[in-house]
């Protein structure tokens, strides 16, 4: 079922998730006709998800380039597009972008976007999500964006596709889940043992991206910012910005218009 604009998702609520035990903060927003969302069977997932799409006000979405934006820890494919209608749009009518399309995807409340067995959302962004927006006359996936898990999930991606031998073209990442130590990381019960999270940890795979324009964003005081830090230093992304903030909706949307003009300075069409 495909629904547009207010009618079709206010019930559910927009908001942007963070990674704590007090689960989602929820943060909701009005809509306009530039967002779509969709009921679909992912095979990778085995499960229904949501699919939220926006485009800028004015412009059609059919063939415009796709960057995926992928939640946080607790959070779904709705949490991750609080106020982005309304950035993305000002920018392309600003010109400071070329038009592009934001699409959202659930793709699991503690999963890391890793690969699983029996519930597979890596997967489901390089197989499936492809298909699905050719189905619907939208453009490809040229790039990848998160907050927080979904940060850590746009560099498990990118590599991925770089490994594929189709690279995206930019990636851009808030407050990234980065834990610098096992111990931590064990906690939050998304991997089976340390070993497969060392093999996609992007800490550990730094030099998997190559040349990819890569924005980087993280509050100073963000339970994150030791290893955004290490991952900036080693890494050494096209922008990073470590400003005042915490992990949490008020540095987020501070934070995503910036994301939104980086995605969009970098894309090619």
């Amino acid at each position: 079922m495909l629904t547009s604009g207010v009618a079709g998702i206010t019930a559910a609520g927009l908001g942007l998730s963070t990674d704590s035990a007090g689960g989602p903060v929820e943060q909701r927003v009005s809509l306009a006709s530039n967002v779509s969302v969709e009921r679909i069977y992912s095979h990778a997932r085995n499960q229904a998800i949501d699919m939220v799409a926006i485009h800028p006000r004015n412009v059609s979405s059919r063939g415009l380039p796709v960057c995926l934006m992928l939640h946080g820890r607790f959070g779904d494919a709705l949490d991750s597009v609080a106020g982005l209608p309304a950035w993305l749009s000002n920018s392309v009518a600003a010109g400071r972008v070329p038009p592009f399309t934001l699409l959202s995807v659930d793709g699991g409340s503690n999963n890391y976007w890793h690969r699983r067995p029996g519930d597979d959302a890596m997967t489901m962004l390089l197989d499936e999500v492809p298909q699905w927006l050719s189905e619907r006359g939208l453009g490809e996936p040229i790039a990848a964006a998160g907050i927080s898990m979904g940060g850590f999930g746009a560099l498990v991606y990118a590599r991925r596709r770089r490994e594929l031998g189709d690279p995206i073209q930019t990636a851009g990442v808030i407050a990234p889940a980065l834990h610098t130590s096992w111990r931590e990381m064990r906690k939050r019960r998304a991997f089976t043992n340390e070993a497969e999270w060392r093999a996609i940890d992007p800490l550990r795979h730094v030099d998997a991206h190559g040349d990819l324009p890569l924005g980087v964003w993280c509050g100073n005081g963000d339970k994150f910012i030791e290893g955004t830090r290490r991952f900036i230093r080693l890494a050494r992304p096209t922008y990073a910005s470590t400003s005042p903030g915490r992990h949490n909706k008020t540095y987020f949307r501070k934070a995503l218009p910036e994301l939104v003009d980086f995605i969009g300075g970098h894309i090619r069409t």
